[in-house]
């Protein structure tokens, strides 16, 4: 496996360090920061997987920023699109490619998406060979761990070994959700649901493999005619924008929330609100609802 070592900062925190003003982009990167997948710590300060600086980033409530991984064995990371805890205090992240441009990856259909483990200061490939690699989750056990492949229009799973090693590798569900998933989460009675940004629909796939819709923004007719389209080479943009959603265009993101997260929050890369509801279930609690309830 592929290893890197995080030195600490001598007299400082666990990693190297910096002043940063909030508000402004550390290092340099005007432009080209583009935090992505966000966790938060122990101490309720935010972990980013940053797209645009190929970074693994921490970021204080206070204001103060820190590179937490930058390179494996020599070489960029890639781009860096989520980031996961689990109770034992490791930290997971997706990469979804290291081509660049990194649309290579789609065009060209290369499988490069990788998933690393941050572990007592050193980083490590944990399995590799993905289709754009991009959310995470773990189940209640932390026994798998679910990992969504947009391009590939999949989610794949992990069985992961207490030592964080891998022990086997399914596809979950069916081959095609019929749609690119993007984001994804667990609700307390074992369905995932999952954001098709390619369809702008929500969706939950079931424990017995069943695929059902939750919410469909747009016009599903409108839809069917842009996939049409497309398939025959006579996509066009009064197509796109027709099927687009309405509410959530380009569905990126689902999580729940509220005192009894049973509050679902839909984010969209187009849209200019975050549109809610409530759940007739609960979701999972991740690792820091249970952290900051104990305190």
């Amino acid at each position: 496996m592929s290893q890197a070592v995080l030195r600490p900062r001598e007299g400082g925190g666990p990693f190297d360090a910096e002043p940063f003003v909030a508000g402004t982009i550390p290092d340099g990167t005007e432009g080209i920061s583009l935090p992505n997948g966000l966790a938060f710590d122990a101490d309720g300060d935010f972990l980013i997987a940053n797209f645009g600086t190929k970074r693994i980033e921490h970021l204080a409530r206070d204001g103060r920023y820190q590179v937490v991984l930058d390179q494996l064995d020599g070489q960029s990371l890639g781009q860096t699109n989520f980031v996961l805890r689990d109770s034992r205090g490791r930290l997971w992240f997706t990469v979804t490619t290291r081509q660049d441009p990194w649309l290579k990856m789609g065009r060209e259909r290369i499988a490069d998406g990788w998933v690393g483990v941050i572990e007592d200061g050193k980083a490590r490939v944990v399995a590799d060979a993905f289709f754009g690699t991009n959310e995470i989750r773990f189940d209640p056990n932390e026994e798998w761990l679910y990992v969504v492949e947009t391009p590939g229009s999949r989610i794949s799973r992990l069985r992961i070994r207490r030592d964080g090693s891998v022990a086997q590798r399914e596809v979950y569900g069916p081959d095609d959700l019929g749609g690119r998933p993007d984001g994804m989460t667990f609700d307390a009675y074992g369905n995932l649901w999952i954001t098709l940004i390619s369809h702008d629909r929500l969706v939950a796939l079931t424990p017995e493999g069943d695929v059902l819709l939750l919410w469909e923004d747009g016009d599903p007719e409108a839809k069917a005619a842009r996939d049409r389209a497309e398939r025959s080479g006579a996509l066009t943009a009064e197509l796109v924008e027709a099927a687009r959603g309405k509410l959530a265009p380009r569905m990126a993101s689902v999580t729940f929330g509220g005192a009894d997260l049973s509050t679902v929050y839909i984010g969209s890369l187009l849209g200019t609100t975050l549109p809610t509801f409530r759940s007739p279930v609960p979701g999972q609690p991740l690792v820091h609802w249970n952290e900051r309830r104990s305190t």
